[in-house]
């Protein structure tokens, strides 16, 4: 089997936070091509719980790239220098739903399209909500944007009849709802307990 390495890369485009960028690619069997790379600054997803365990907070937004709007799970670029995941995923939690988590629970990290761009996407599942007061959003879609209560026993429905198509809201939720049944307990004072 051949083995692939970079060996030349080109900045075709930039933009505010995406580059363009041509990849020339070698193989140790002296083939050679080039491909085109979107590079991304890499993104977190938080899927919030309620505080009764049995629905997750989304919103609904537009998307420029759809030309409409998607139910998905709160998320954000890691566009703040020296930032940590965990940093950028309490603060789109809070600019997006006006909510503080009091635990992250790191759940996976996945590329998003590695066909054509390196994102990089960390996913957790936020418990023990805390309100913050104040404005929300930043952009103007965040500012139109709807908070919606789903609960996660609606979860397969709302996927199989296309009401959930976004990937990363997709994979937040179910593993979020697998973290819930196999290792979190619900307790009476409330909150969450995991091993």
């Amino acid at each position: 089997m051949t083995s692939f390495r970079v060996v030349e890369s080109t900045t075709r485009h930039v933009t505010t936070f995406l580059e363009i960028d041509d990849v020339t690619i070698a193989g140790d069997d002296g083939s050679a091509f080039t491909r085109s790379v979107v590079r991304h600054p890499g993104a977190v997803v938080v899927v919030p719980v309620t505080e009764d365990g049995d629905s997750a907070l989304l919103v609904r937004q537009f998307r420029a790239a759809t030309a409409g709007t998607l139910l998905e799970v709160p998320a954000g670029k890691r566009d703040v220098a020296g930032e940590t995941p965990e940093a950028t995923a309490a603060r789109e939690l809070e600019e997006e739903i006006g909510f503080r988590p009091g635990r992250l629970v790191p759940l996976c990290e996945f590329y998003n399209s590695p066909g054509f761009c390196d994102e990089y996407t960390h996913l957790y599942c936020a418990l023990d909500l805390e309100s913050v007061p104040g404005p929300r959003g930043v952009t103007a879609e965040e500012e139109a944007m709807t908070i919606e209560s789903v609960r996660f026993d609606a979860i397969d429905d709302l996927i199989a009849d296309r009401a959930i198509v976004d990937a990363k809201t997709i994979i937040g939720l179910l593993l979020t709802r697998r973290f819930l049944a196999e290792a979190g307990r619900f307790l009476a004072d409330g909150g969450f307990e995991t091993p």
